[in-house]
């Protein structure tokens, strides 16, 4: 399969308001792409054009304001979205929420508020606008999963179980869309420097002395900047990988998982014996480091430690170039 092209085509991206997704937007002008942007918040994505239009004058700049936690807006924006560009280059899934709380702390609300915008969201917009990727040759398509899709620590259930979700929908589309000519990249981004410390939800049975406890250690942690991110998952899109990984806090724990996929929670756990609990995470559980995950932007985090290999993985998918 050959390289994605992106000078002329037409990006379609969710999450832009900030963090990564304001930086891939902007990565994505810088490229040639005309732009389709989606976020719940109206002023940040106001700003993210705003940016675009004074350094890429030249670029066409769509924006739509949804909140993805609502099926039928989202259902009806990516409907309004086909009938505007019926052949799309690249559609990046990347908006998100986090929840901090074990699985008892946390009510079924919220615990399904997560489920329907990172993941039933990610099938919406795919379903939708799956032909204009058909209708466009040599398409992409890329979903950010997490970390925590490659790994699922105590505390982080709902985020987890809808990232894990991302994973496999991806990796299945990865294998189906192959002989369309249409790439498929699944990304799990490692310590993303983000706002998520300050905006993260958390569950309903999570005391403050918890919350606080965690938020502090949690914000050492993130030490990615956005913009090397969203570079690593464009030139990741371009070259047709079929994963991503962002940084050694998402490499050697993917490598954990691997050779100990039963017993690396006691390994994490042990890691962070001496760190307070991340946001939502209970100090008589493991301690869990929650997503590192902006309202709208998906992010993610972990403890940072050494990669037995350097930069970032990228694996290829069937087809594409090693």
């Amino acid at each position: 399969m050959r390289d994605l092209v992106l000078p002329g085509g037409t990006a379609v991206l969710t999450g832009a308001a900030s963090g990564i997704g304001a930086a891939l937007a902007h990565g994505l002008a810088r490229r040639g792409a005309d732009l389709v942007l989606l976020d719940r918040d109206a002023d940040g994505l106001a700003a993210t054009v705003a940016a675009i239009r004074a350094a890429y004058p030249d670029r066409r700049v769509e924006t739509h304001v949804v909140d993805l936690a609502d099926a039928d807006a989202t259902d009806r924006v990516a409907a309004e979205i086909h009938r505007a560009h019926p052949r799309i280059r690249l559609l990046i899934n990347n908006a998100g929420v986090a929840l901090g709380g074990r699985f008892d702390q946390v009510t079924l609300e919220e615990f399904l508020w997560v489920i329907e915008i990172n993941f039933r969201a990610v099938v919406r917009l795919t379903h939708a606008l799956l032909p204009a990727l058909k209708a466009e040759p040599g398409s992409h398509l890329v979903n950010v999963s997490s970390l925590f899709g490659l790994i699922a620590p105590a505390g982080q259930a709902a985020y987890a179980a809808s990232k894990f979700a991302v994973r496999g929908f991806t990796e299945a589309l990865r294998h189906e869309l192959v002989d369309d000519g249409i790439g498929v990249t699944a990304v799990h981004p490692g310590g993303i420097r983000t706002r998520i410390a300050a905006s993260a939800r958390v569950g309903s049975g999570v005391t403050l002395d918890e919350y606080e406890a965690g938020r502090r250690q949690f914000e050492k942690l993130l030490t990615i900047d956005p913009a090397t991110a969203a570079e690593v998952i464009l030139r990741g899109a371009q070259r047709r990988r079929g994963r991503v990984l962002i940084g050694w806090s998402a490499k050697l724990p993917d490598l954990l998982a691997r050779v100990a996929p039963a017993g690396y929670g006691r390994v994490l756990a042990l890691g962070m014996r001496q760190r307070p609990a991340g946001p939502g995470a209970a100090p008589a559980t493991p301690p869990a480091v929650p997503p590192a995950e902006a309202p709208t932007v998906a992010t993610d985090a972990a403890v940072p430690v050494p990669s037995p290999r350097g930069g970032d993985e990228a694996v290829p998918e069937p087809g594409s170039r090693a």
